[in-house]
């Protein structure tokens, strides 16, 4: 019977059964194997065979074998990234012409990340399975690029300019940081700082640390595996990534494996992990949150793939308990434990400088460095006839997809079945056309994973229905809103729940919250818009389907609470972003809320974000009227009197209503008005490139909307006047015929209306700039305590 936990004399008489087990005990270069790692390669590779995944021990210890020589090459490759122009196959000794002037990367963590993706790529073909990968420490790419190029996982482009061959890796290293730009500015070399487009499998920058752990266990879908490699400081300071086994289901969540390089250090200081009792403490605060802890030898290769491999075989388990009644959730969810040090097979390790630029000065002008240099990536050398046969082993890959086409990368879910629209012609919550629209679509679309984002109250919101048909996601329900199965995942952190629909690339997605709060969610919206853009400047755009932000309980709206509920920054601030990836909507009724969804969940790789009112608000357009706004982004509403009419630009619900009673005076006063009402500001901004030109309004609609002989223009907008200025100069004119009113940042425990006035955004203020512009006294168009409190002498509840 074979001994699943062989002692170091089991190991020894296996040696001597094993001519190729003995030989990758040997290691290579710094790469040395512990008697725990042997004795979990033992087991590894009985397991594969007794299993039928491989056909005998002696290929699976091959494969680990070149396993070694594979990380050594990548270990190697990263150090000349960050310093050399040019490699040399033959292990001859870099010259000062050899390197670059100005060295630049994030070295130790791309050197921790070798081993760990060189094992991800090794568990793979061992089993015969493509999972996929995410990395928090997007800036470790160097590690990633070079051994894609090793075992020849590249995208068309990249395979083009960095082939295996010297010229090639030495294309890598020179492009590495080189700053090339073309004509247009862009970067003209398929190669980044992070992971980018170009890198080949990948699906998340990682720039922004911490959003990966937030994510990761809402990726796979079932059937689908995911390992993640995550960072030691996001993972000890980023609230809700110990929350995986809160959400985790086995019923509508694929394998999601994740693996925390755990190296000590952050910048120039150490983590909590890296002092004496850091690790056990966070091993224990894992066992507590859920987590069935695993550590390893995180400078081993073979140990990661042990690891993963067993993490694996534990969750099986788990499931398969849980359907056999022995356990209930949440389950002792696997999670390994990278012990290693930070920038280990690299002068340096574990210093601060290690986090850069281990090397005390550069090579190109010191000898000392050079020599340093040579010294220690002369260990990791691998001959080329040798280093080609071992990457030649992990490239022959059979029939399972390459790394850059798995299964998380390529999502390209079918279009969902749209429900009936249900439009309305009384005054309503234009949150309910939400709340009615979404439930409908999640059930004409069982086979899409719904996952509604929460940070807020889903009832004071107006989503009563999504919280009745979805509920929330619990392990201990306690109420009818409650499930083991809820589709709504609610916690009050606003990051964590944005990253459970970001994440859910396969399925349908909501998120709402109160305005004010969705300003914590940028950094990672805007993480996912930037990957995506760049995905679809390189020719493969992503596949993901589209939803909305929703922010509502909105500034103007919010005023029973204090000022910090009052910030109009988040539509203004992805309103910078490119028009093409996110739509930044102000819909003012139900109807015009309606009329946007089809194309917002039918659109890829793209989001919106839809300020809304949750209060009730006056039935304003016609379904015919609300999908004219939806496809062209404006619409006028009414005009009255002779000659040339001021324009009056209503951005937002309550801003539509002020100016429609403002128009009243103005028509009293017969002075000639044309009220548009504008849904999509970034429709009407001056585009910034070919993609934004595509879905910028047409010359023949901004002509007929904002015609140029309408010179005066009044913009009362639900955002900061100098921003809407700023992006909508285009139909605004010049300044001296045009005013903006908006926040101005003035609020606190005030109604609607009192917000209105105190940020001189009510009707009497619109009709004091109308004045202005029309050259006329503004007590014309006023009753005399009306213009009293304008001129703050008066009680303002005398203009409700």
């Amino acid at each position: 019977m074979t001994q699943l936990f062989p002692n170091a004399a089991a190991l020894d008489e296996h040696a001597a059964e094993q001519p190729l087990f003995a030989q990758w005990q040997q290691g290579y270069g710094p790469l040395k194997h512990s008697p725990q790692t042997c004795a979990a390669v033992y087991r590894l590779a009985h397991q594969l065979v007794s299993g039928g995944v491989q056909p005998d021990l002696a290929t699976v210890y091959r494969h680990l074998i070149a396993l070694d020589r594979l990380s050594a090459a990548g270990l190697w490759l990263v150090a000349h990234m960050t310093y050399a122009r040019r490699v040399r196959l033959d292990g001859q000794a870099l010259q000062a012409e050899d390197f670059k002037p100005v060295p630049e990367g994030h070295t130790g963590g791309a050197l921790n990340m070798v081993p760990a993706y060189a094992a991800y790529l090794a568990l793979n073909n061992l089993t015969g399975e493509t999972r996929g990968w995410l990395m928090g420490q997007g800036h470790c790419v160097a590690a990633i690029e070079a051994l894609n190029l090793l075992v020849a996982n590249q995208h068309p482009e990249q395979a083009r300019r960095y082939p295996f061959s010297e010229a090639g890796m030495s294309s890598l290293v020179s492009d590495f940081y080189s700053y090339a730009q073309n004509a247009q500015g862009q970067v003209s070399i398929p190669l980044g700082s992070h992971v980018n487009p170009h890198t080949a499998g990948g699906i998340a920058e990682g720039g922004y640390l911490g959003f990966a752990e937030l994510q990761y266990s809402h990726m796979p879908l079932p059937g689908e595996k995911l390992v993640a490699f995550l960072s030691d400081g996001a993972a000890e300071e980023q609230r809700g990534s110990d929350w995986m086994p809160r959400w985790w289901r086995a019923e509508d969540c694929g394998v999601a494996l994740p693996v925390m390089i755990a190296n000590g250090r952050r910048i120039e200081q150490r983590t909590q992990l890296g002092t004496p009792d850091g690790l056990e403490d966070f091993r224990e605060h894992l066992r507590q949150c859920g987590f069935d802890p695993l550590s390893f030898d995180g400078r081993d290769p073979a140990a990661f793939v042990c690891a993963l491999w067993e993490m694996e075989q534990r969750l099986e388990h788990r499931v398969q308990e849980l359907h056999n009644g022995v356990i209930g959730y949440p389950l002792p969810m696997p999670y390994g434990i990278a012990e290693t040090t930070k920038g280990f097979g690299f002068y340096g390790a574990g210093s601060n400088a290690a986090h850069n630029l281990p090397l005390p000065a550069s090579p190109y002008a010191d000898a000392a460095a050079r020599e340093l240099f040579n010294q220690h990536v002369a260990p990791l050398w691998v001959a080329p006839a040798e280093l080609e046969q071992a990457c030649a082993l992990f490239a022959r890959r059979g029939q399972r997809p390459l790394e850059r086409d798995n299964v998380l990368a390529q999502r390209q879910p079918a279009l969902p079945n749209m429900p009936a629209l249900h439009y309305a012609q009384q005054t309503c919550s234009p949150m309910a056309a939400l709340d009615r629209f979404f439930v409908d679509l999640v059930r004409a679309n069982p086979q899409l994973r719904p996952r509604v984002g929460n940070p807020d109250e889903l009832a004071s919101n107006r989503l009563g229905g999504v919280l009745k048909a979805l509920r929330h996601r619990v392990i201990s329900p306690e109420s009818e809103l409650e499930a083991l199965d809820g589709a709504i995942i609610t916690a009050l952190n606003e990051e964590a729940v944005v990253s459970a629909c970001l994440a859910n690339q396969g399925g349908l997605n909501l998120l709402a919250s109160y305005e004010a709060f969705c300003v914590k969610m940028l950094g990672a919206v805007r993480q996912s818009l930037i990957f995506a853009r760049q995905q679809k400047e390189v020719g493969r755009p992503a596949g993901w389907l589209g939803w909305p932000l929703v922010a509502t309980s909105h500034t103007w709206e919010n005023g029973k609470n204090q000022q910090s509920h009052q910030d109009t920054t988040f539509c203004e601030a992805l309103l910078g972003e490119m028009s093409d990836m996110i739509r930044v909507l102000f819909p003012a009724d139900h109807n015009s809320a309606l009329a946007l969804l089809p194309a917002i969940y039918q659109s890829r790789g793209t989001l919106a974000c839809m300020v809304i009112a949750k209060r009730d608000r006056p039935f304003s357009f016609s379904p015919q009227q609300a999908e004219q706004l939806a496809r062209e982004g404006a619409i006028q509403v009414a005009e009255q009197g002779a000659g040339q009419p001021l324009l009056l630009i209503a951005n937002g619900s309550y801003q539509l209503a002020e100016l429609q009673r403002a128009a009243a005076r103005l028509s009293v006063a017969g002075l000639a008005w044309r009220l548009i009402y504008l849904q999509e500001p970034g429709r009407f901004r001056a585009p910034r490139d070919r993609w934004e030109q595509q879905v910028a309004a047409d010359g023949e609609c901004v002509q007929r909307l904002f015609p140029g002989e309408c010179r005066q223009r009044l913009l009362l907008t639900h955002m900061r006047p100098e921003v809407a200025r700023g992006h909508l100069w285009p139909i605004l004119g010049d300044a001296v015929n045009s005013r903006v009113l908006g926040y101005i940042n003035r609020g606190g425990t005030l109604d609607e209306a009192g917000m209105l006035f105190a940020n001189g955004c009510s009707w009497v203020h619109v009709l004091q700039a109308a004045a202005e512009l029309r050259g006329v006294p503004v007590a014309s168009l006023l009753q005399a305590e009306e213009l009293a409190v304008l001129r703050g002498q008066g009680d303002p509840r005398c203009l409700r």
